[in-house]
């Protein structure tokens, strides 16, 4: 199952409110030249506020009582690989973008995830 209490939550929080701030992250990390970990971390502390929301709002689990751990881990991962291929997702298509436009000698865009060597 992955959404914990019903898939409109899940959409709406998960998918629209983390999604949009994860696929900010992404760019965020494309346009500064950061490394992979740096979104990796961001990611990290996103999902757990994330899990906050959905425990506060609407009475999911969360990472602290003992008796829901496994629980509130298992839905920490599910919202984790969400929001992750999100902003991978923006990473990727930001530097596509960035390499395209500012190596435009060099490369050319193939795609809106891709670009190549110029022949």
């Amino acid at each position: 199952m992955i959404w914990e209490i019903s898939a409109l939550e899940f959409i709406f929080i998960t998918g629209i409110v983390g999604g949009g701030a994860a696929w900010m992250t992404g760019r965020a990390t494309a346009l500064t030249w950061s490394p992979w970990t740096t979104l990796l971390v961001y990611i990290l502390l996103l999902t757990l506020a994330l899990r906050f929301i959905h425990f506060s709002l609407f009475s999911g689990t969360f990472l602290l009582p003992l008796s829901t751990f496994a629980t509130g881990f298992y839905y920490y991962v599910v919202d984790f690989v969400v929001l992750f291929a999100l902003a991978a997702l923006g990473r990727r298509m930001t530097r596509a973008a960035q390499m395209a436009s500012q190596y435009g000698f060099l490369f050319d865009r193939s795609g809106p995830l891709n670009w190549q060597k110029r022949p």
